[in-house]
């Protein structure tokens, strides 16, 4: 299965809806062209700062063909999947492979403490019903309370020809660095899922990252692994240490609301979050923001 394209930044873009919390075409269409522009390798649609949580499935679809139509092949469209049900993730998966999406991303269900066959037969189930679409698993533990282990990614990558990547958002180094070195010998693709960690995991051996700050930084996100892949890795550590201020100071506010308020403060239009979550009101958690962001030179 062809996977060359997984590489380098990914963005798990910014979901731009209107008051009424549907889609707004002209605010997604420029978000795109802005990530692009910006350097990034890749779109990820409803990923967790995309805010796949509180869209409904036909919105979902119709925000796909807007993303994929205006990337309009510049870069690859991956397509987010958090859906707790089997049945549900893949009808999900046909209808993102139906519209276009270079591959699917599957978060690992959230609220259920499932058992090792249970998170097997789910992947794989997923897998086999797009068996043409190559698919990344998602581990977030912080978000939905438990982990992949090794074994399971090993077993899967392994064992199942279309789960051919996975983004870690552990923040642990060691268990990203056990992922790639257990899943290597099949070119298992392995992004990264802290944006201060996107230095750390191309050390070990990550193809890239799925960055939030790209959403609104995507000069100094990309310079981490642009020069990285040309072999500045002081350039590149420095480039890491720069940015790290600003998405520190983003872990003060309400998730997920951080990357919409510092875009709105690069004047860029993205909306506002869908409630219950709110913009960030002035106090600590924004006045970081703007120092972090200002020191950065990014405002």
């Amino acid at each position: 299965m062809q996977t060359d394209f997984m590489k380098g930044v990914v963005v798990p873009i910014l979901t731009v809806i209107d008051e009424n919390e549907r889609i707004d075409e002209a605010g997604q269409r420029a978000q795109v062209d802005y990530v692009i522009e910006g350097g990034v390798s890749g779109i990820l649609a409803f990923g967790s700062n995309g805010e796949f949580y509180m869209v409904e499935e036909d919105e979902m679809e119709r925000g796909l063909k807007i993303m994929v139509d205006q990337a309009a092949g510049r870069v690859p469209v991956y397509f987010g999947i958090g859906a707790i049900s089997t049945r549900k993730c893949c009808r999900l998966a046909r209808m993102a492979a139906q519209n276009g999406a270079a591959a699917v991303s599957v978060l690992q269900p959230m609220f259920l403490k499932p058992t090792y066959d249970e998170l097997y037969n789910h992947f794989k189930t997923i897998a086999e019903s797009v068996p043409e679409t190559p698919v990344l698993l998602y581990n977030n533990p912080g978000r939905v309370g438990y982990t992949l282990s090794a074994r399971l990614v090993d077993e899967l990558a392994h064992n199942v020809p279309n789960i051919v990547g996975m983004k870690d958002t552990s923040g642990d180094i060691t268990q990203t660095a056990e992922f790639i070195r257990r899943t290597r010998d099949v070119g298992f693709k392995v992004f990264g899922g802290k944006d201060t960690l996107l230095y750390a995991s191309l050390c070990h051996g990550a193809v890239g990252g799925v960055c939030t700050a790209a959403n609104f930084m995507p000069e100094l996100i990309t310079d981490v692994y642009n020069k990285y892949a040309a072999g500045d890795l002081a350039g590149s550590l420095e480039a890491q240490f720069k940015l790290d201020p600003v998405r520190l100071s983003m872990d003060a506010a309400s998730f997920p609301v951080a990357a919409k308020d510092m875009a709105a403060l690069r004047g860029r239009k993205v909306g506002v979050p869908y409630l219950p979550t709110l913009r960030t009101p002035e106090g600590p958690a924004r006045q970081g923001f703007l120092k972090t962001m200002t020191e950065a030179g990014l405002l």
